[in-house]
């Protein structure tokens, strides 16, 4: 017989203290659980459970082998899950937003798949928060300082922004010296935010924050940039968006002694037990890819 199950029977005999309780909680027959628990007495050469009609007790033999099944068990399942983690299969379903899909998963997601090959993965591209487990979502990227509560928030990296605009846009309607300035100017702002505060750093590392209004907003910042290197107004957007407006002129960098308040990247999951397993791995080549 299987010694494996056989110990993990022990085990759940000991959990439950009864031989029937163990065989519901392991789908098996009522007599084999019995015939496994005499391969463990067998293979312990000794008794190892007194057995009476009221209830089961554990002979002194019995005591030394459970502390040794347990450990058994849980080396099993530490090899197990590691072969499951380096052979990754099924489909990984993955949320997160316009953005985040462009710049963030999609330079991983081609050496990944190529890594594990048996693998999907699925990218829900959505700015609003969802429901993992309504959503059947097994990882959320999210850039925020404020990640939704109820989930496991595993840090990966830092999202810095820019303060930018067009030439054309600052030539007709002047470059602003200070953030006070803002107000007079036409701010391209993300839509879902009602309120419009941006906050900044200063050289001496002090919070400055200024309401702005604008009429425009979007939903995604590559609408923003776009919008501001049209010369409609000035945006903040991501500085890895806002990258090649700046190196081809297209965009200029307004205050640059001030930085845009940084936002943290997280990736987002329900729960440590019966997670999907590429989803640590798929971590781990999302944080090496921002830090590079």
């Amino acid at each position: 017989m299987d010694r494996m199950m056989a110990a993990i029977t022990y085990n759940r005999i000991c959990e439950l203290g009864s031989l029937s309780a163990a065989a519901r909680s392991l789908g098996i027959s009522r007599p084999m659980v019995s015939r496994y628990l005499d391969e463990m007495e067998k293979w312990a050469g000794s008794r190892l459970i007194h057995r009476s009609t009221r209830r089961l007790t554990l002979t002194p033999a019995g005591e030394k082998t459970l502390e040794k099944t347990r450990q058994l068990a849980l080396l099993a399942q530490g090899i197990e899950g590691e072969a499951t983690s380096q052979t990754p299969s099924g489909t990984l379903r993955v949320a997160c937003a316009h953005f985040t899909a462009t710049h963030l998963l999609a330079p991983v997601i081609p050496a990944f798949l190529a890594r594990y090959p048996a693998l999907r993965i699925e990218v829900d591209i959505n700015n609003q928060a969802v429901s993992l487990v309504g959503e059947r979502i097994d990882l959320a990227i999210r850039i925020t300082n404020a990640p939704e509560p109820g989930t496991i928030a595993r840090h990966l990296g830092t999202c810095r922004s820019v303060l930018c605009a067009s030439p054309e846009y600052l030539e007709r309607a002047g470059t602003p010296a200070s953030p006070e300035e803002l107000v007079e100017h036409n701010c391209l702002h993300y839509s879902r935010f009602s309120g419009q505060s941006w906050s900044f750093r200063d050289e001496h590392n002090e919070k400055v924050s200024v309401s702005v209004n604008g009429n425009f907003s979007a939903g995604i910042s590559s609408l923003l940039c776009d919008m501001a290197a049209a010369g409609v107004g000035l945006a903040v957007v991501p500085e890895i968006e806002a990258r090649a407006g700046i190196a081809s002129g297209r965009l200029v960098q307004v205050l640059p002694h001030l930085e845009p308040q940084p936002l943290g990247i997280y990736g987002l999951y329900q729960s440590r037990d019966h997670q999907h397993a590429a989803l640590s791995l798929f971590l781990e080549a999302i944080k090496l890819h921002l830090a590079e």
